[in-house]
């Protein structure tokens, strides 16, 4: 059984940081692309960040660049979202997600149950 757990979420105010995680299991970590999505109320779920099954290669939304590092440890099968300079509108709830490409006709995703930021002005 697939279990994506974040946890980190919490009240902050704005200019202030905050550490999300993901722990996974059930499957092979170091096989999945793993990303952070976030959902605002009204909102549509966003990309925030990605890094590569090796952690070799990383992207973030231009919203986010140069505020947000991912960061993952495949030994311990979790992945980081560290947030600095938190503003009001990263306001949403945080998604991780897992995602395995095995050909055209296997793709694999997954989703944790997601954990609530919000940052105050």
């Amino acid at each position: 059984q697939v279990q994506l757990v974040e946890s980190g979420g919490g009240l902050v105010q704005a200019g202030g940081s905050l550490r999300l995680s993901c722990a996974a299991s059930g499957i092979t970590f170091s096989s999945y692309a793993m990303s952070w999505y976030r959902q605002a109320p009204g909102k549509e779920r966003e990309l925030v960040a990605t890094i590569s099954s090796t952690g070799g290669s990383t992207n973030y939304a231009d919203s986010v660049k140069g505020r947000f590092t991912i960061s993952r440890d495949n030994d311990k099968n979790t992945m980081c979202l560290q947030m600095n300079s938190l503003k009001p509108e990263d306001t949403a709830v945080y998604y991780c997600n897992a995602r395995f490409i095995e050909s055209y006709f296997k793709r694999y995703n997954y989703w944790g149950q997601g954990t609530q930021v919000t940052v105050s002005s």
